[in-house]
């Protein structure tokens, strides 16, 4: 039994300093009304902190489906017969659900935020405060880095990814000044990025390059692609009453869900364009406000602050 004073949420913290700190854990795990003998899927398995807390929940016959495209998660797998880990990205839900025979199941959690370790492990370069290759992929094995991206891309595909992804204020001058030096060389490394468009950063130089870092980051690893393929599927895949619960960490994503929480689709289109008959929304939201952080957590985990959790269930 855990100390008084000491949480479930510390606990996980405490056990795995140097990895990931799970965020809004007990709030999105409740919010599965998990059942002991239910299949339950993780998407975004990481460090295993939202993983272990399903798994805690679970009875003997339980099962838990955790997926991650980055191989280092698999090094958090706890010693558990009842976790199968599936290395490939969640885009795949459906196809390797199907693989192991399973047809349906009970819920579905999907943490969006990139993993503490990514961020703190120089050679992944996802972060500005190292200079490392300029990769960021968080499938090792894919042919896309940053630095492949940047070179083959146009300037304009550029400035769509910097103003979508990132909402640079100087998409258009970042993008040509990038392609302008691709011509002649590519940019393999992060500290000559910086370098190379120091003369155009606006404003805070650290948010700024924040913002262009994440911009790349989601491109490179298409998390919007990956987001709505996985949205799609999860309903096809979810038992009538089994819920889906999502955690967003910005504007981007959050609106993906939040639109498909509300209509069933991940497109803008609420009606039939020609007879105006509304889609079928197989979902209904167990929340119409996103749930949020407290402060504690906030302090604990700076990291959760942008956070938000959105849960559905699919209509019985």
């Amino acid at each position: 039994m855990l100390p008084k004073k000491q949480t479930r949420e510390q606990k996980v913290i405490d056990d795995q300093p140097t990895y990931h700190v799970p965020v809004l854990l007990s709030e999105a795990v409740d919010a599965l009304n998990i059942k002991p003998d239910g299949i339950y899927v993780d998407c975004t398995f990481g460090g295993g902190g939202h993983s272990k807390e399903i798994l805690r929940k679970l009875g003997n016959n339980g099962r838990l489906i955790a997926f991650d495209q980055d191989a280092d998660a698999k090094n958090n797998l706890p010693a558990d017969t009842r976790i199968l880990f599936i290395p490939h990205n969640f885009r795949h839900l459906s196809k390797f659900l199907r693989l192991h025979d399973i047809r349906v199941v009970d819920g579905i959690l999907a943490d969006l935020g990139v993993s503490s370790h990514q961020f703190d492990e120089p050679a992944r370069g996802f972060s500005i405060r190292f200079d490392a290759p300029l990769d960021m992929r968080m499938d090792q094995s894919a042919d896309l880095s940053a630095s492949v991206l940047i070179k083959k891309s146009s300037a304009e595909e550029l400035q769509l990814i910097f103003q979508e992804y990132g909402e640079v204020s100087n998409a258009k001058t970042l993008s040509q000044l990038l392609v302008n030096h691709s011509q002649h060389a590519t940019i393999k490394t992060i500290e000559e990025f910086k370098s190379i468009i120091a003369p155009v950063v606006k404003g805070n130089p650290k948010k700024y390059l924040a913002q262009v870092f994440q911009a790349l980051r989601i491109a490179v690893n298409d998390e919007m692609g990956a987001l709505k393929d996985m949205l799609r599927q999860a309903v096809d895949v979810m038992k009538p009453g089994a819920r889906i619960a999502v955690i967003t960490f910005h504007s981007i994503e959050d609106r993906i869900v939040k639109q498909f929480f509300k209509l069933g689709d991940v497109s803008d289109e609420g009606a039939d364009p020609v007879y105006g008959t509304k889609k079928s929304n197989p979902l209904h939201l167990i929340s119409k406000k996103p749930i949020e952080p407290g402060e504690d957590e906030v302090k604990r985990n700076p990291r959760s602050r942008s956070a938000r959790l959105r849960v559905a269930e699919k209509k019985v």
